[in-house]
Order: C-alpha cells, then sequence, then structure tokens
C-alpha cells in the first residue's frame, strides 16, 4: 500500500479535480466516491473501483487490480468535496452507456415500464435523492436534459446512497428526446396549472414523467414533446414542493397505477 504524505501528490491532485470538476470528470471517465458504506455498494453492484484512499485499515473484498493508498485523515480531509469527509475516499469508472437512442428499442412497447425525465435540474442532491428513489421504485431510467447538475458530483453520489451503482441513468439532448416523441414515447409533464390532471388519475403507464428546474419549471423544449400535464394536490396556500419530493410522490403514484 502506497503512503500519500502530500496534498501535491499527483494521485491526490487527481483526487481532488475529481471531486471539484464535472469537465475534468468527463474527461477522466471517472467519479470519485466517499464512505466505506458507499464503497461496500460499489464493491456489490460490480463498479468499477479503480483507486481507494484511506486513513483506515485496508479495505477488504475490493477487486484485484484496486490501488489502494493510505493517508492521514488531514490529508484526507483536504482532498474531500463534501463538509462532512469520512476516512475513505474512492474512484470508479463512470459505466458506459448506450445513448438514449437505443432507449425506446430496448424497453419495447410495455406498459410496465415508465421513466422520469429531469429538466435542469440544479441542486445535485436532488439528483442523487431522486436517483435513489427511483432505484427503489423500479424505474426503468433517470433521463437528464438540459442543463441538469452531475450526477457524479459527490453530492449527488452521496445523496443517491448507492443508487447510482445500479440505475440506468441517462444524459439527452432536447433533440434526442424529439426522436423519441416521433418514435411513439409518451411524454407527460409534472406542473401545475388550471390545464392540468390530478397525477391519481392519471395514466402513466409507459410514459417518461419530466420534471422540471427547482425555480422556472420545465422548459419550452420538453412542454411541447408532452402530450398531457399532470399535477399533484396540495392544501390550499401552498405552491409548490421540493424538486426530490416531488418526484418520489409521482414515481409511487406511478408504480401504484401499474407504471
Amino acid at each position: 500500500m502506497e503512503i500519500i504524505t502530500s496534498r501535491r501528490n499527483p494521485m491526490a491532485v487527481h483526487i481532488k479535480k475529481l471531486g471539484t470538476s464535472s469537465s475534468y470528470r468527463r474527461e477522466h471517465g471517472e467519479f470519485l466516491c466517499d464512505g466505506d458504506t458507499l464503497l461496500g455498494d460499489a464493491v456489490a453492484a460490480g463498479a468499477a473501483i479503480t483507486v481507494v484512499l484511506t486513513s483506515a485499515l485496508e479495505p477488504f473484498n475490493l477487486p484485484a487490480d484496486t490501488q489502494v493508498f493510505y493517508a492521514e485523515q488531514e490529508i484526507i480531509d483536504s482532498l474531500s468535496p463534501l463538509t462532512s469527509a469520512q476516512d475513505t475516499l474512492f474512484i470508479c469508472k463512470m459505466p458506459q452507456v448506450p445513448g438514449i437512442s437505443d432507449f425506446l428499442a430496448r424497453l419495447g412497447s410495455g406498459d410496465g415500464h415508465f421513466s422520469v425525465m429531469l429538466d435542469s435540474l440544479q441542486d445535485p442532491s436532488n439528483v442523487g435523492a431522486i436517483i435513489r428513489t427511483a432505484n427503489a421504485l423500479g424505474v426503468s431510467c433517470v433521463i437528464l436534459a438540459g442543463h441538469c447538475a452531475d450526477p457524479y458530483n459527490p453530492k449527488a453520489v452521496r445523496a443517491s446512497m448507492g443508487a447510482i451503482f445500479r440505475q440506468d441513468v441517462r444524459r439527452a439532448g432536447y433533440d434526442e428526446l424529439a426522436e423519441l416523441r416521433q418514435g411513439g414515447m409518451r411524454f407527460v409533464a409534472a406542473a401545475t396549472g388550471a390545464d392540468c390532471i390530478d397525477i391519481r388519475g392519471a395514466d402513466l403507464r409507459g410514459a417518461v414523467i419530466a420534471i422540471g428546474n427547482e425555480g422556472s419549471g420545465l422548459s419550452r423544449e420538453v412542454l411541447e414533446l408532452c402530450e398531457m400535464k399532470v399535477t399533484i394536490p396540495l392544501a390550499f396556500g401552498s405552491e409548490s414542493l421540493n424538486a426530490a419530493v416531488a418526484a418520489a410522490i409521482i414515481m409511487w403514484e406511478a408504480r401504484r397505477h401499474g407504471g
């Protein structure tokens, strides 16, 4: 096991950049995770773990080709992008997910499938929480559209509670979504207003349910794809829900009605 004693160590610099830069993550095809529990989830899911940095004993049951480094907790604290760093940081390779163009063909025409699309959600913790709920409720895919937060942001990874290693997550441009619509995919908008249907009576089977930005809602491009709008009925005087909470209710309703 190699010992890292400086934040200027090349591996330490690499870890730091993975935690702070989405473009660096995309360039290297890797992302940073933290904590022994998450490491156990990654191992169980068969994730491609490349590097482990720990201030504790060497983790067990790692893939044979995993590089393991030791550092004092002070160094780990300085490298972690999270305010409450744990004693283990580790790097995983991003999964090689086929493009969204194969999505319709992979699902077929079965009504038992439904997916959610996040349109420019800005908060990585919300994105991670939605991925966690989607995985728990058997959602086929989480589609990220527009300027959505990076699902491999360390805050999103932590909020997913290991679901990032199991859930199908794909990015898609608005033009690709339009192709899916032309191919027969149904799109439904989660929105507010008099023209919305109460979600409790909506048919969401086989649909992609679009959830908008925390502040501005759904984009014009997405709204134009949607064949109907659904809403969650709220108590008088309430205006909105947190995006992750709204998404959880929507996914629960879709699953409850056989989506």
